[in-house]
């Protein structure tokens, strides 16, 4: 295990300049912000609030630091907006993006122009600055395609990888990449052109291909955010809909942990800059979308409802992240496990209803409009603006 490099942090501490977060009212986004507020370090939230939820979370995060929080509300196809932005920071972590394959598949060029164009727009803004900030961009698990040649079996209701090495450690970055669907060609267009900008321009990039991202402040979608969507129809007592056989497996990683794993590559990126790394649960957090109906129905008492769709675009019938590359690196590994995870979730959410009734539109798939103005809220929003 490699030892984590301390002087990154130190020189932070001097440093005052806030942290950008583009998409920063999201579910991660709001997540991380917390964590580097409640660290002292003043954030700025680049965001355009368009997706509905958004706004509790960004009145959450002012409750909470009254100090040290500043709020752009602007789109990052806005390039002027951007740049502003990027002028005044000294690190940016870009979670804007439209996440759903869904939403790529209705609007395209939409998904290209906020996807790709939105992050050239942010590369650009920091290859302008005389002393660029670092970036640490989070991609997703589709850049790999639909994984068909990757032989399975079914072990109980999941499928499981026929070869032992994929069983244990899951997919690493050595895997090529296969973009698929039209979401899949625009978040892997971003990834390469951050990786390529560290080659061919010397930014400090790092690059996230994420799995399944859940935790307190996620309001799922049918679209993206899977396990809270499930919990939150499972509260309302309304039927989930199942595409595909409901065996398909993720490796799901709690919110918690992917924010540790973002404050390590912050605070390691002079060392590991233009890498890509997978990051999710890993092998040791693995499940299926029946397991999770397994752990609703033990915490309610209840099974929910089901309705059954045809497979859609993309599905991916497995996807466990092979993390060793971040870990060897940093010396980071989940902490939560699935189990703890889907509790702590699904006790937040309860309580959220007791507080103020259900999130609008939290089941809710939103479809883009052709004048939507969208930058990013974390892993929120399925029109535009989201990480994961």
């Amino acid at each position: 295990m490699r030892a984590v490099d301390n002087s990154a942090a130190r020189g932070a501490a001097a440093d005052r300049r806030p942290i950008l977060i583009t998409g920063g009212a999201g579910f991660v986004g709001a997540n991380l912000a917390d964590r580097l507020l409640n660290d002292g370090r003043p954030v700025l939230i680049l965001d355009n609030l368009s997706r509905p939820g958004v706004e509790r979370n960004l009145a959450w995060l002012r409750e909470r630091h009254p100090q040290g929080l500043d709020v752009t509300v602007a789109d990052i196809r806005d390039q002027r907006a951007v740049t502003q932005a990027v002028a005044r920071v000294r690190h940016v972590f870009h979670f804007a993006a439209q996440v759903a394959v869904t939403t790529s598949l209705i609007d395209p060029r939409e998904d290209f122009a906020v996807n790709a164009l939105g992050t050239l727009n942010v590369l650009e803004a920091i290859r302008a600055r005389p002393n660029p900030p670092s970036i640490v961009i989070t991609s997703t698990n589709k850049v790999y395609g639909g994984l068909e040649d990757v032989a399975l079996r079914l072990e109980g209701q999941r499928y499981a990888p026929v070869s032992r090495d994929v069983a244990e450690h899951g997919i690493s970055e050595a895997r090529p990449l296969d973009f698929h669907s039209p979401y899949g060609c625009s978040k892997g267009t971003a990834d390469q052109y951050v990786h390529d900008y560290a080659r061919s321009f010397g930014l400090r990039t790092i690059v996230f291909r994420m799995s399944c991202i859940y935790g307190q402040r996620q309001f799922g979608t049918e679209d993206q955010g899977w396990v809270a969507h499930f919990l939150l129809r499972a509260l309302d007592r309304r039927p989930i809909t199942l595409f595909g056989d409901g065996m398909q497996v993720r490796d799901i990683l709690y919110i918690d942990d992917l924010v540790e794993a973002f404050v390590l590559a912050e605070r390691n990126i002079e060392r590991l800059a233009g890498r890509a790394f997978n990051i999710g649960g890993g092998a040791g957090n693995v499940i299926s979308l029946l397991d999770l109906l397994d752990r609703i129905e033990a915490l309610e008492g209840r099974r929910p409802e089901i309705e059954r769709e045809d497979w859609r675009t993309g599905d991916q019938r497995y996807y466990v992240s092979d993390t060793r590359s971040f870990q060897q690196a940093t010396g980071w590994a989940p902490r939560v496990g699935a189990a703890q995870g889907i509790e702590r979730l699904h006790a937040w959410l309860r309580e959220l209803r007791g507080q103020t009734g259900a999130p609008e539109a939290a089941g809710a798939v939103v479809r883009p409009r052709r004048d939507a103005r969208v930058t990013g809220a974390g892993a929120l929003l399925a029109r535009a603006g989201g990480g994961r």
